[in-house]
Parts: C-alpha cells; structure tokens; sequence
C-alpha cells in the first residue's frame, strides 16, 4: 500500500527541481530503480505470464516501492514488451525462454544500400528494413496496415498503459518526484541507431573503416529524424530525453571525432535548444572521450558505467549533472560495510557542489545479480549520509 506524504513529496520536487537547474539541493537525490523483470522476480509471480499481461504487474511495483527507497518512483525500462514484438515477427528483440527479451545481432541494411538510405532515410525505413525486421510485415499493403494496427494497439496497452496511467498514479501516491506531463523522450545518436538497428555491430566496425564517407552521409541524413524524436511533446529542463550511448569505446578516437561526434553534439544542442534536457547513459568506458562531453549543453545528464569518479568530477562536475558509477558488481560480492564505505567514497568524490544523483552504474534486471541487505544499506546511507 502506498505510504503517500505531502511534505515528502515536495522535498523531492525540490531537490531534483534544484538539481535539474543546476543548484546544491540539500540532500542528494536518489534514482534508485530496478527494470520490470526483476520486480516480477522479485515479486514472486511468473514472468512470462506478467509480461503477457501488463494488469499483473502493479503489484510488483508496489512490492519495490515499499521495500527500496527512492526519490523517483523506482521501476524503469517500461518500453519493450513481447506482445507487440510476435504481432509483428519482430527479429530484432525475441523472447527467450527465460522471460528475458533479447536483442540478437542482426543486419537489416545491406553494405551496398547505404546510397538508398542516404537519399531518403524514411522511405528506405519503411519499404525495406521493416518488412525485414518484422517478418509479419513482408506482406501486401493491406495485411501491412492491419498488423501495423494491432501492434500498434497491443503498444498502447502495454507501454501505453503502464507509462500513461499507472507510473503517474503510483508517483502520486508514493510521494515520489513527478516531471511535468509529456516532458520525456528517448532517442539515439544518429551513428548509434544506425549501428544498432540497420547494421549491427559487426557490420558497421567493418564500415567505419571500409566507408567512412557514406556512413558520414548516413549519420547526417537520419539527424533531423533522431533529433525530432528526442524533442519531447512539452520540453522541461525538469525531466530528460533520454540516450544511451553505445559505440563510441570500440571507435578510435579520429573516428569517434570525424564520425560520431558531429551529429551527436549536434542532436543535444538541438534537443536543448528546444527547451529540454539530455541523459545520456555512457556505456562501458568514456575515459577517452571525457573533454569532448564537456562542450554539451551546461547540466546535461551523464550516467557512468566507468571510469575514475575524481578525473571525472573534475573536468565536467562544475558543467553536467553525473550519475552512475556505484558498481552493480559490489552489491553482490561485497560485504555490507564494503557497500557502504563505497557509498560513502563516492559521496565525498561526486558531492561537493552538486550536480550529482545516486543511480547504479548498471541497471538492476535479475534478482540474483544482487545481495538485497547490502542495497538496502547502500540507499540508507545515501539517504542519511548525503546532506548538504
């Protein structure tokens, strides 16, 4: 039952308020979330058939919301469920018999297409890596429109449901910190959604060193559809559009710069001269690429898997907002007082200041990838031990 409290709640407007606005809030905000399979898993109730039907699963957020502390209501991830996915043949996320979507490699566009992309990104999108994709689309225009639909309706159901309806009105009763409606979004880098969905990672290593030029070209002819998907429906500098970051730690640096980087910066700018906010999820090792992060837009969002948490708030603490960097990989091996005296070290680090959040360096998905005592004891510690 949700333990809602007026005063609590617009504590965490506040911090995250002064947060977000690049201010010293007088404690440090806790985004402490764990991803829908493990609050099944953790709930005790079967995944398969949770993920199946989304009614199931308000339960097992309220089982997470009264055990772990956190100033954001603590499930994230609410975007990818298997319904929607077998309507449309889906290859690219396939469930597996572990309840677990994965996400195989696959390479939809051809090394050859590159000049059919270039041309117009959407049409080739839509006629030929779609029905490729999706196997349930490679079929008439009819069949195509009608299966669209259903997916399309079984989205809103799902993802739809859980984000529009029950999230609000579980925030609202836990007293955790609401953004203001229609502010979020999620995007990619333009390289990374080529990289991701057209030629996998593979292929496009191949292509950053066989076709630099056309995947230059490529990168600036999806630009203006990536950016147009990361401007949320009302922009707020009090809630984020969200990016994870992915190929940059297999690139050389010349690449990443005459590449990668381009678009990328380009996308954020965009996104906050619209009014909003980037978080960016680095992922694995931006030790390299730290001083170009820097020129981002002042308190953009930097969530870290690794790196040196001093070299770190050293060069972009006073610029962006950072997150991450608490190892997920401590929680399970460590001792509680190792947990702890981790909390506290980065604390002391990261701190000082502000612009700083408590979040893992890696999300939470299964039960077992945790030792729960010593997450407990690392959120009360944050909460105790992170005043300003």
């Amino acid at each position: 039952m949700g333990k809602y409290n007026k005063m609590l709640q617009q504590e965490r407007q506040e911090i995250f308020n002064s947060l977000y606005e690049g201010k010293v809030p007088k404690r440090i905000p806790i985004a402490a979330c764990v991803t829908v399979e493990f609050a099944i898993k953790y709930y005790g109730i079967d995944i398969l058939k949770a993920q199946w039907n989304p009614e199931l699963l308000e339960g097992a957020f309220r089982k997470v919301a009264d055990d772990f502390y956190s100033d954001v209501f603590p499930i994230r991830d609410l975007i990818r469920f298997p319904v929607f996915y077998r309507l449309l043949g889906a290859k690219n996320f396939v469930m597996g018999s572990n309840g677990f979507l994965q996400h195989p490699e696959i390479s939809a566009m051809h090394s050859d297409e590159y000049g059919a992309f270039i041309k117009s990104p959407m049409d080739f999108i839509l006629e030929t890596i779609l029905p490729r994709i999706y196997s349930a689309l490679d079929t008439d225009p009819v069949n195509r429109s009608l299966i669209l639909a259903k997916a399309y309706k079984a989205y809103c159901d799902t993802v739809g449901f859980l984000n529009g309806v029950v999230i609000p009105n579980l925030e609202k009763e836990y007293g955790k910190y609401q953004a203001p409606p229609q502010s979020s979004a999620m995007t990619a880098a333009p390289m990374d959604f080529i990289a991701d969905q057209l030629r996998g990672f593979k292929e496009i290593s191949l292509d950053i060193r066989r076709k630099p030029k056309e995947l230059i070209e490529a990168c600036e002819a999806v630009y203006d559809t990536m950016l147009e998907r990361g401007i949320p429906a009302q922009p707020s500098i009090y809630n984020y559009t969200f990016i994870p970051l992915h190929m940059p730690p297999y690139m050389r640096n010349r690449d990443y710069e005459k590449i990668y980087y381009p678009t990328f910066k380009r996308m954020v700018d965009g996104i906050a001269a619209a009014g909003g906010k980037s978080y960016l999820f680095l992922e694995q090792d931006w030790s390299r690429f730290l001083d170009s992060l820097y020129d981002l837009p002042e308190n953009t969002i930097l969530r870290f898997e690794y790196g040196d948490p001093k070299e770190i708030k050293g060069k972009l603490g006073k610029q962006h907002i950072i997150t991450g960097l608490y190892p997920l990989g401590l929680l399970k091996t460590g001792t509680k007082q190792q947990c702890i005296d981790k909390a506290k070290e980065l604390i002391d680090i990261l701190a000082p200041g502000g612009k700083y959040f408590f979040d893992l360096d890696k999300n939470i998905i299964t039960v077992d990838s945790v030792n729960v005592d010593n997450l407990l004891a690392v959120l009360e510690t944050y909460r105790t031990y992170g005043i300003y």
